[in-house]
């Protein structure tokens, strides 16, 4: 099996080339040679995907069964790379997000979208996304779309699981979110690109929530992994809701995977992924995501901050308030 990976030496994308290599598939990559390298065994296309002559270059006249993109800023430079590789490539996937939905309206595939344009330069992260998808369907109207929730596990540059480990793995107190039975739901980069590969060798199309079942782990399971896999004395301290409020911490940034259970927040992290599960997206236990990404944190070192994303974590000075309360 032929594949390209636009991108691949980040995150996600480089989930997907470790998976497809590991499948003994014949993998080329496409990306600037800034953020990684590919391992040994890829063909590596260097070019700035940004510019429609360098993109046709690097891509010249190659043929390949599958694709797979992960671009998650401007949609026109989606649609350029879609269009290049019309009648090219047999099957495409493109890795999206549930953020596409409306606010407040996520129950499952079904639910309504925001709106978004195949050939805009900016926006909110939610349109860009929603807009490539268009891209992407209109050159491929038979693509995979893996709309991807709450992702974590190893080479994470985001840095949610990141804080947490290296905030727990300093020790004492730690203040912890909500209630500690809370059901969390996301997905192991790893997990998503094996859903991914298998999903466009078996010909699957359309778009599929791709992310575990509510509840496949808890805010307590998600801490407690990180408590065990540091080896550290961290005890953890559960704030409730109101407290949190109260104090002006921020859900989901300054309390990474976190949200409140009431309010603008309501049926957060808990959507319907039955077509995931059937579709063959298999979850890994919470503790191995966390062991993993301790292991890349303690031999690579902190991710980089990328720049399109917030600094998460709680600032020291509002978690010190928070435990005096206790």
């Amino acid at each position: 099996m032929r594949l390209l990976v636009l991108g691949g030496t980040r995150f996600v994308g480089r989930a997907v080339v470790a998976d497809a290599l590991a499948r003994g598939w014949d993998v080329t990559t496409l990306h600037r040679g800034v953020t990684g390298v590919s391992p040994d065994g890829v063909t590596t296309l260097v070019a700035d995907r940004t510019s429609g002559p360098a993109l046709a270059a690097a891509l010249g006249d190659g043929e390949w069964d599958l694709a797979v993109d992960t671009w998650s800023g401007a949609p026109a430079v989606v649609d350029d790379a879609a269009r290049l590789l019309r009648g090219r490539v047999r099957h495409v996937g493109y890795v999206s997000t549930a953020s596409v939905y409306a606010w407040g309206s996520h129950v499952d595939e079904t639910s309504p979208l925001v709106d978004g344009d195949p050939r805009a330069g900016d926006g909110d992260y939610p349109a860009l996304k929603r807009g490539s998808e268009l891209a992407v369907l209109e050159s491929f109207p038979d693509a995979l779309l893996g709309r991807a929730g709450l992702i974590l596990g190893p080479h994470e540059d985001v840095g949610r699981l990141p804080w947490w480990l290296h905030r727990i793995s300093r020790g004492g107190r730690v203040v912890a979110p909500g209630r500690p039975d809370r059901p969390l739901q996301y997905v192991d980069a790893r997990d998503l690109a094996a859903w991914m590969l298998s999903g466009l060798a078996d010909g699957r199309t359309g778009p599929v929530d791709v992310v575990s079942r509510s509840g496949h782990a808890t805010t307590e399971d998600l801490l407690r992994a990180a408590v065990a896999a540091t080896g550290s004395d961290a005890e953890l301290v559960w704030i409730t809701e109101a407290e949190l409020a109260e104090a002006g911490a921020e859900p989901w940034s300054q309390l990474p995977c976190w949200v409140p259970e009431a309010g603008e927040f309501a049926g957060f992290l808990e959507a319907d992924t039955a077509l995931a599960a059937a579709t063959g997206l298999v979850c890994r236990p919470v503790e191995e995501t966390v062991r993993d990404t301790w292991t890349w944190l303690r031999r690579d070192g902190w991710p980089e901050q990328r720049p399109d994303r917030p600094v998460h974590g709680l600032p020291t000075e509002l978690e010190d308030r928070l435990l005096a309360r206790r």
